[in-house]
């Protein structure tokens, strides 16, 4: 009789099964019609990324700053031209006034070349030129930001995904329990009672399914926002490619994470940049020399009096000048050495910055090399187990077949087992995440 039933129950359980992975390789070829890996992802993210935009958009800027502070080395030219009225009384040259109207037309063009401006053009082209390399770098930390960010949300959505699957496997097994359990109750082997706990356990194992289902769902949605898709819903990835790293030494990461981590270089190129802009400031106290140019000329006419024609007056009024102009700061109302001053103190505050910079990379450098070691040891742990639970399932479940286990010795057995399985997938994708980190921070691979 128990192979009788044993025989029904498997064979309703394999149509289910089917049925069940027919429509669930017909919804994945729905649903999940572009699978992307963690390289195209991480490519279209720096690529569409908002913030890494906008530190493009500012080296822009800053190569036009630098364009701006060439450009004031050269000479400026400028031309300029005139015409006037007078009309009613006017002075004349006995001394008397008189009604007479009068015309003026004057033309000119100057030129001005700084000879020596206090050094001030040379150091704001060393300044601009610091700030663009500042700006460099953190557009480089910028995709490394969003580097990370991938790499973090892209295993959360494998994490989720693995769990799902355990969870189905889950139901599966409920699902074969209560098929048997509602053959034995036809054979009237059990009481009701067997049979309401197999459903109520079947319930719970499809509510956490759809649990994990959802929280895989809501991770690919926090995937594709960081992605900056528009589209999300034909959004899915690959699995993971690649052997496991191993887990590099922290001071060793650390140092060589000194010479490549870009956050750390614009952090010195502000430095530096703060260092010139000091320069800059001082560049107050010396005196400025420029050199000056310009040609003119000019047509009068007077009503009631003869004048020359305009090609004369024009030939005759033609001047020219041309000298040197020397400023000497002798007292600036204490403006020069203010702006000196709050330079030196933004020069202070840059170092205390980079510091901070310098102290938040090497705590995260070493929480993420204690976070891999814990989730390597605790791998190695749930594997075993992982082992010995699933072991001590199948004999439960041999025992609970037999009739010499209750429903809840089962129901434990099999919990146990899920646990185990459950935090050796944490562990797994804690570990990969700490080595890629380590990695990356390391050689700017991940």
């Amino acid at each position: 009789m128990k192979r009788k039933i044993n025989a029904i129950t498997t064979t309703k359980v394999m149509k289910r099964i089917i049925a069940m992975l027919t429509i669930a390789t017909a919804s994945t070829v729905t649903m999940w019609a572009d699978t992307w890996s963690l390289d195209s992802c991480i490519n279209y993210a720096v690529e569409h990324n908002l913030t890494v935009k906008t530190r493009q958009n500012d080296i822009e800027s800053s190569k036009l700053s630098v364009t701006s502070a060439k450009s004031q080395l050269l000479p400026n030219v400028s031309a300029s031209a005139g015409q006037s009225w007078s009309i009613g009384r006017g002075l004349t040259a006995e001394n008397t006034y008189a009604n007479r109207n009068t015309s003026n037309t004057q033309w000119g063009a100057s030129f001005t070349l700084p000879v020596f401006n206090g050094l001030s053009t040379v150091r704001q082209i060393q300044l601009a030129k610091a700030n663009l390399s500042t700006v460099i770098e953190q557009y480089a930390a910028a995709k490394d930001d969003i580097t990370l960010n991938v790499i973090t949300a892209y295993l959360q959505v494998l994490y989720n995904r693995e769990l799902h699957e355990v969870a189905l496997n889950q139901v599966e097994l409920s699902s074969y329990e209560l098929t048997r359990q509602r053959a034995l109750l036809e054979a009237g082997k059990i009481p009701e009672v067997d049979l309401l706990e197999a459903e109520s356990q079947l319930a719970q194992d499809k509510l956490q399914a759809t649990t994990t289902a959802n929280d895989t769902r809501l991770a690919l949605v926090d995937l594709a926002q960081l992605l900056e898709l528009d589209d999300i819903d034909n959004f899915d990835i690959t699995t993971l490619d690649g052997e496991e790293q191993p887990i590099l030494p922290a001071e060793s990461v650390y140092n060589n994470a000194l010479n490549i981590n870009h956050t750390l270089k614009a952090a010195r190129g502000e430095i530096a940049a703060a260092e010139r802009n000091i320069s800059v400031a001082q560049s107050g106290y010396i005196p400025r020399l420029s050199f000056n140019a310009g040609i003119g000329s000019s047509y009068y006419t007077v009503t009631g009096m003869e004048h020359p024609s305009f090609s004369r007056q024009m030939k005759d009024n033609f001047n020219t000048y041309f000298g040197f102009s020397l400023s000497i700061p002798i007292f600036d109302g204490l403006s020069t050495r203010n702006s000196v001053k709050r330079a030196r103190v933004q020069h202070v505050a840059s170092k205390l910055q980079y510091q901070d910079a310098e102290n938040r990379l090497y705590k995260t450098i070493q929480q993420a090399y204690y976070q891999a070691v814990s989730a390597q040891e605790r791998s190695k742990s749930c594997l075993i187990a992982e082992d010995a639970a699933n072991k001590a399932f199948e004999a439960m479940r041999e025992k609970y077949n037999l009739g010499r286990a209750t429903p809840s010795e089962y129901e434990q057995a099999k919990n146990k087992a899920l646990r185990t399985t459950a935090e050796r997938i944490q562990a797994h994708y804690e570990l990969i995440l700490r080595t890629r980190i380590l990695n990356f921070y390391d050689t700017g691979r991940y």
